[in-house]
């Protein structure tokens, strides 16, 4: 399991529109609207490391995402 964050710019305005697209997409947990430097974080949750890269890149491409930042988890046992 990949498990990680991703921190979302948008236009102005368009905050809610993207968290709605988020919430469509099957590896996306959780999507949150938020104050402060980013617009939007987003949890991912995906079965393997090319998934999890595959739903950031259909984030990147969603229309009105203006940058992202993307946190991978790290687990430490």
């Amino acid at each position: 399991m990949n498990v990680g964050f991703i921190l979302l710019n948008c236009d102005l305005g368009a905050e809610e529109y993207v968290v709605e697209e988020l919430k469509q997409m099957p590896d996306i947990k959780n999507a949150y609207l938020t104050f402060g430097a980013y617009d939007v974080i987003a949890e991912i949750n995906s079965k393997n490391e090319a998934e999890f890269g595959k739903t950031i890149a259909a984030i990147r491409r969603l229309s009105r995402v203006e940058s992202t930042m993307t946190l991978n988890v790290v687990n430490i046992a």
